[in-house]
Order: structure tokens, then C-alpha cells, then sequence
């Protein structure tokens, strides 16, 4: 088997002095080219394990690699310049208009004005924003879905390998968010990215992960599709897979059935 892109090995992080452990012992392996969702309820530790695979925080006990590389040696700044960083709110600079938000990597990395250019309209249209709408717009003046789209266009301005996503959709209205997981999914594939997303919602990683990751308190309590998962004899994994079921079994009672036979 090829090694894995991102690889998680004992590693544990608390804070307050050791009083809090919002990782706990987690060891993952996620491959290249992988779609991982990381599911959990608030405190369960998966946005903490999210932020170690960039340091943007360091582990207390256990070692994390990018590539075969323990990123503990590695420049940290220059690591989360190649890794893609998708946040819920979108964390766009509220004083940068579109154009700027999303040559700021790129930028800061050197690139020339006219490739930054370049790169910016080829990465409104990826994300299906119109170039003369958009461009020059402020944060400010866009909803909620355009300002994700601007957030997932910055995190691929580098063309990086990994993109990191947290709840990058759970702040959108219900139509806008599928429309967004989808094209997401599908640039996932197109680009050929390895990606972990966080979320609270079951369904959502089901739809749109090639693999879940469940952890609770800390702890990784299951891995794999959700066939897998569902082999499962943790109650608390077998709680979350349940969710999908019984929603679409609510929604199957109270939707009205088409006519018998069809329209006439």
C-alpha cells in the first residue's frame, strides 16, 4: 500500500495545564487523493486534530507528517502555505476586496501580479462566481454562499494538495449548502485534492466523503465507509449513523406522495 498523504500517529493534545484533553490517543492515516469527513458533536476534539495538521497548534504527545515529513521539523508558515484552509465563516480580510482575498497566498509567495491575475479568474470561475460581479467586491457585499465560494477559491489559490475544511458549510442555508458540498465534491475530484472536512452532520459527511472518522471526547472511536461503520459496535457511532435513517423516514411520513399513477 502507498503511504498515506497525512498520517496521525498517538497523538494527544491538552491544554490548561493538562486539565483538558481535547485529543486523546488518535492515530489516522488519511491517503492521498482521499475525501475524509471527521464527525463529532461540540468538545468531541476533531476541530482541535484538524488545526494539529497545520500547526496551528502542537501536539502535546505524538507526531503528525505530511508527505512521509514529521511536520514538527518543518517551517510552519511555509506548511500552511501548501495546505488549503477552509474556515466556516470563510475568514475572508473584511478590507481586501474578492480579488485580493484570494491572491493573498500566492502573493506573499512571490508570484507575479499579472499570474495572480490570471489565477484569481480562473478560480471565480471554478467556484462559479462571475468575474465583473465579484472581482472587486468588498466581504461585506456578498452572502453568505458567495463568501464561502471566495474562502474555497482562496485555499486553492497555491494549487495546494491538501485542503483542510472546518464546518466550512454548516453557517449556510440548506439549498445553498448542498449546492456548495456538491460543487466542492466535485472539484475535490477534478483537482485531484486530498481533503479532511470537519462537521457535526452525518448526512452530510455520507454525502460527501469517500470516508468517516467518528470521535467523541477526544478519542476516535471509528473509521471507514459507512458500510463499515456500521458494523460498528460502539452505541455512539450506531447513534450518529442512525440520524440519516430516521430523518429520511420523518420526511418520507410527512412529504405528501405523488398522485397514484403520475399526473394525468
Amino acid at each position: 500500500m502507498a503511504a498515506p498523504l497525512i498520517s496521525f500517529r498517538h497523538v494527544s493534545k491538552s491544554f490548561d495545564g493538562g486539565r483538558v484533553q481535547a485529543v486523546d490517543g488518535v492515530s489516522l492515516d488519511v491517503a492521498e487523493g482521499e475525501f475524509l469527513a471527521i464527525v463529532g458533536g461540540s468538545g468531541s476534539g476533531k476541530t482541535t486534530l484538524l488545526r494539529l495538521a497545520n500547526r496551528l497548534i502542537e501536539p502535546s504527545h505524538g507526531s503528525v507528517s505530511v508527505a512521509g515529513e514529521d511536520i514538527s521539523a518543518t517551517d510552519p508558515i511555509g506548511l500552511r502555505r501548501r495546505i488549503g484552509y477552509v474556515f466556516q465563516s470563510g475568514g475572508l480580510f473584511p478590507h481586501m476586496d474578492v480579488a485580493d482575498n484570494i491572491g493573498i497566498t500566492p502573493k506573499l509567495l512571490g508570484t507575479p501580479a499579472d499570474e495572480i491575475a490570471t489565477r484569481v479568474d480562473e478560480l471565480l470561475d471554478l467556484v462559479r462566481l462571475d468575474r465583473a460581479t465579484h472581482r472587486n467586491r468588498f466581504p461585506h457585499e456578498l452572502s453568505g454562499g458567495q463568501r464561502q465560494r471566495v474562502g474555497v477559491a482562496r485555499a486553492l489559490a497555491a494549487r495546494p494538495r491538501i485542503v483542510l475544511m472546518d464546518e466550512p458549510f454548516g453557517a449556510l442555508d440548506p439549498l445553498t449548502r448542498d449546492a456548495l458540498g456538491d460543487d466542492f465534491r466535485a472539484l475535490h475530484k477534478q483537482l485531484g485534492l486530498t481533503t479532511i472536512m470537519i462537521t457535526h452532520d452525518m448526512t452530510e459527511a455520507i454525502l460527501l466523503a469517500d470516508r468517516v472518522a467518528v470521535m467523541r471526547a477526544g478519542k476516535l472511536l471509528a473509521e471507514g465507509t459507512p458500510a463499515e461503520l456500521s458494523q460498528s459496535s460502539d452505541p455512539y457511532v450506531g447513534e450518529l449513523l442512525g440520524t440519516p435513517r430516521r430523518q429520511a423516514e420523518r420526511l418520507q411520513m410527512l412529504l405528501p406522495r405523488e398522485a397514484e399513477g403520475g399526473a394525468a
